[in-house]
């Protein structure tokens, strides 16, 4: 015999209105992570092209003074990639949506992964990471996660002990305090804590729990001071972040956010200034005959010197023929003209050889001179093969101009998806270090009382 469920015609609608409405909120959330992956795709790509700042978006890599960075061409695209993911998980986590944030920071985890190790030991955004995981993790309830949990919890230690150094002299020495930073040892602590318990470690959670109790006490702000400091002009999140890095002192605080702004100001013209140098020297180098591509290669190498970035181009004629285009559209050029294939015999080079020069450098005259002149008279062997493939290529099909319409629609969905993750960009740069800890004060005060129902049921006993 069996037990046999029984549910009226109402009640089985109901229910497979409720299973309905679950798989589309599943097929909603993933469009929307979807939406996310390919705005930052857009963004990260968009710092490898030449973008007039002042008028197009991209994502960048600054230090902790706000100053930007010279990353690896090999890893920029990872790391950009890798903290564009965090900053939209924590927009995600700010709204306790923890299952949309959770898939970013995993994916923020894996692109942070192809990054080689030195550069990880020299931030601590990766730090940041793990704690913001395991943080999900909990409010998930995801308990089949501890093992893991307690794997990020001591790469976030070992983390922030390499970035700070072993008594956070490293960061005292960059930014003169350390009081912003405690927020993030409070949420390792409490985090810690909260993974001993649930493993059955009381003693040790206790301990944990403990050490995150005493800094919230040295971190809690008392909240007429962040009043005083907003009716000076300065907002919630500036006075927060200036009386921690103060001891609470709202006079040395507002000293402290004024001169930061002060200090970002000239770090941002200082930056405009830089981008809008290397945009006119790319745009020289292009002005002389070389692509996008080969001048961005040339200033790179040369640390964004025009003179030594001309030397290197000359010095290294395969760069010449870098293109900006794609394979497919550089496959589908057309042939030399004849007037420029006259102009290089005109100059003493063979017909066949200029012809296949011209191939290869879309039709510029001036390129195809210079590599032939290096070259006494002949393409190198690579440059050979590019000439090749492009003659052997058919030509493009009236077919492949159709989808106009399409293309407009994709852009308008690449433009949607590109502000939604602008939208959760904070303006503040120290945004992961503020945080009004009122969860965190209800969480401790919750477990602490969880391990000592277990001390006094143990003493009972």
């Amino acid at each position: 015999m069996v037990l046999e469920l029984k549910q009226s015609e109402e009640d089985v609608r109901k229910n497979f209105q409720v299973e309905e409405e679950k798989q589309n909120e599943a097929k909603l959330e993933e469009k929307r992570i979807q939406r996310t992956k390919r705005g930052l795709e857009i963004l990260a790509e968009r710092a490898e092209m030449v973008v007039d700042p002042e008028a197009t978006p991209y994502l960048d890599v600054a230090n902790q003074t706000g100053r930007s960075i010279r990353i690896p061409p090999s890893e920029r695209k990872a790391l950009m990639l890798a903290m564009g993911y965090h900053e939209k998980g924590r927009a995600f986590l700010k709204r306790k949506e923890y299952g949309i944030a959770l898939p970013c920071l995993l994916d923020a985890d894996k692109y942070f992964c192809e990054c080689c190790r030195e550069l990880l030991d020299t931030v601590d955004n990766y730090a940041v990471l793990q704690l913001d995981i395991v943080w999900c993790y909990f409010r998930l309830g995801q308990l089949e996660c501890l093992d893991d949990a307690e794997k990020k919890l001591k790469l976030a230690q070992e983390c922030f002990r390499k970035c700070y150094g072993e008594n956070h002299q490293r960061l005292v020495h960059i930014k003169g305090n350390c009081g912003k930073e405690k927020v993030l040892f409070l949420r390792l602590y409490l985090l810690q804590g909260i993974r001993n318990y649930h493993s059955g470690n009381g003693e040790e959670a206790y301990e944990y729990l403990n050490k995150a109790c005493q800094l919230f006490k040295e971190l809690y702000i008392d909240p007429s001071k962040v009043h005083n400091l907003m009716q000076l002009g300065f907002s919630a999140q500036e006075a927060r972040l200036g009386l921690r890095a103060c001891d609470g002192n709202v006079d040395h605080a507002a000293v402290h956010i004024t001169n930061r702004r002060e200090e970002l100001d000239q770090i941002k013209k200082e930056e405009r200034e830089k981008k809008r140098r290397r945009l006119e020297n790319i745009n020289h180098l292009k002005g002389m005959g070389y692509s996008t591509r080969a001048a961005k290669q040339a200033l790179h190498q040369a640390g964004g010197n025009l003179e030594e970035a001309q030397k290197i181009l000359l010095r290294n004629p395969q760069m010449w023929w870098l293109n900006d285009s794609a394979p497919e559209s550089n496959n589908r050029q057309q042939s030399p003209s004849r007037e420029n294939i006259d102009q290089l015999v005109y100059m003493g080079f063979d017909a066949v050889a200029a012809k296949a020069a011209l191939r290869v450098f879309t039709g510029n005259v001036q390129l195809a001179a210079q590599t032939l002149v290096h070259n006494r008279g002949r393409l190198p062997p690579d440059l050979q093969l590019s000439a090749e493939d492009s003659s052997s290529t058919p030509s493009t099909s009236p077919s492949d101009s159709a989808g106009t319409s399409s293309a407009s629609t994709d852009e308008d969905m690449e433009t949607e998806a590109v502000n939604e993750i602008l939208e959760d960009i904070p303006e503040h740069e120290e945004d992961y270090l503020d945080s009004t800890l009122e969860d965190e004060e209800i969480i401790i005060a919750e477990y602490l009382s969880y391990v000592e129902n277990i001390k006094s049921a143990a003493k009972k006993n």
